[in-house]
């Protein structure tokens, strides 16, 4: 169980567990919850698997949308709350498609982790042990969620890799 002012960091493979296993993390401590939500709806496939997720939540939970601001989303909460970010590999497409300076966005929110004021969990997608994507911009968002990956693990106080359904600590 994570002290106070933690960051967890919680990182796996599509369906392998990351979000539920965040969510129980984040339910073992007292109320009230944060989810801070990085999706956005485009399409009725994206609209399900959101509203699969708040119904798994179920009551308690705030949500904040930040497919954008995430950084200031955190700095905008109380202290001492617990706070679950999914996820980090979403707010970089939206920060890709919005063409948006990675490195600076990157590094304002890594700045941010750095110092929770609370017991925070963030979900990131591991996407670097598939093949080789076969363009430019795939490779290219690879690569940013690789990097980025990397600054969030270097500064959690814990790490976590999910594998089918199964946490496995690695920091």
């Amino acid at each position: 169980m994570p002290d106070r002012n933690k960051l967890t960091f919680i990182i796996g493979g599509a369906r392998s567990g990351k979000s539920a296993h965040a969510e129980t993390l984040a339910k073992a401590l007292p109320s009230p919850w944060t989810y801070i939500a990085t999706a956005q709806a485009y399409d009725g496939e994206m609209r399900e698997r959101i509203a699969l997720h708040r119904s798994r939540r179920g009551e308690g939970w705030a949500t904040i949308d930040a497919p954008l601001d995430l950084a200031s989303a955190l700095e905008a909460l109380p202290d001492n709350q617990p706070v679950l970010v999914d996820c980090l590999t979403l707010w970089l497409t939206n920060h890709m498609l919005a063409d948006h300076d990675i490195g600076a966005e990157c590094r304002r929110l890594a700045d941010v982790l750095s110092r929770p004021r609370g017991p925070w969990f963030v979900v990131s997608n591991e996407v670097g042990q598939g093949i080789v994507p076969d363009n430019a911009l795939a490779r290219r968002f690879r690569d940013d969620a690789g990097r980025l990956n990397q600054q969030v693990a270097a500064i959690a106080d814990t790490v976590l890799l999910m594998v089918a359904g199964l946490p496995l600590k690695v920091k």
